[in-house]
């Protein structure tokens, strides 16, 4: 079937269990670490992904608590609703300029406290409330939540993958990004978030997204579009993912041809090509 109209209260509860753990994983992660400055991205040491993570949940304490201290950052609130998927870097660029503590201690404490405001103002307030994100696309409060699991599972692969330590991206939690976060944003509106060049196509392309993890999604891409499909639509691509391997797959860390050999998403369907054309519009910063 396709996706729920709402959050329901099992997935609200799932999201919200997720980010304590999750949050509780990385940050012993981070404290695992002896080397904060070994370099875990072409780009990024241990201590800048924290710091990248520490800015995130900084951000959205701010959307939940309008008396909580802004990110120090001039011009970032201007800039975020022009945002797309492909210009995020510069955004994180701007962060990592203005936030020059590269301490874990500190960083860390700052991050636990802002997770548990997070989690203790959402507590009182409902999954699908709506509030703005970059490009001027509107997300459900659980949606946040997912993102911000799925920026912990990610960037804490980054982590252990560069210092060899060990890492779990349970299934439950990296489910959240897609079920949770990305159908929410698609049904809310997502702005210029996905604005790029790709000629719109007058034929709608149509994709299931089925996993052990969630309900199944069904997503139809159509004038530049993408939206959800109606119910009982007839997908063009069927595809069966593993959370975890889907995730690395779309942010760049996996390529498709390993996740598709070792079984993180197999791809069938009336026509499996067209999920190529799909994924240029619906992508993710990698």
């Amino acid at each position: 079937m396709a996706a729920t109209a709402t959050v329901n209260p099992q997935q609200w509860r799932a999201a919200q269990e997720a980010l304590a753990a999750a949050t509780d994983r990385f940050a012993r992660l981070v404290e695992s670490v002896d080397r904060p400055q070994t370099m875990v991205t072409a780009h990024w040491s241990v201590a800048d992904t924290v710091v990248h993570l520490v800015s995130v949940a900084w951000w959205y304490a701010t959307k939940l608590d309008p008396e909580h201290p802004p990110l120090p950052i001039p011009g970032l609130d201007a800039r975020l609703p022009t945002v797309t998927v492909d210009t995020i870097e510069g955004v994180n660029d701007l962060v990592l300029a203005h936030l020059t503590e590269r301490d874990p201690a500190p960083l860390l404490a700052q991050f636990r406290a802002d997770v548990a405001k997070i989690l203790s103002i959402a507590a009182d307030r409902g999954p699908d409330e709506l509030l703005p994100w970059f490009g001027d696309a509107r997300a459900p409060l659980a949606g946040l939540f997912g993102h911000l699991v799925n920026e912990l599972l990610v960037h804490g692969w980054d982590i252990a993958r560069a210092t060899g330590r060990p890492w779990e991206m349970p299934g439950r939690e990296a489910v959240l990004f897609l079920e949770v976060f990305l159908v929410g944003v698609v049904r809310a509106g997502y702005g210029r978030l996905l604005d790029n060049d790709e000629p719109p196509r007058e034929r709608p392309i149509t994709v299931e997204f089925r996993s052990a993890y969630c309900a199944d999604i069904t997503l139809v891409l159509h004038r530049g579009l993408v939206s959800i499909a109606a119910p009982g639509a007839r997908p063009d691509v069927r595809v069966r993912f593993d959370p975890a391997a889907l995730n690395l797959m779309l942010f760049g860390r996996v390529s498709r041809v390993r996740t598709a050999l070792t079984g993180g998403v197999s791809i069938r369907g009336r026509r499996p090509w067209l999920l190529f054309p799909f994924l240029r519009v619906l992508r993710t910063p990698s």
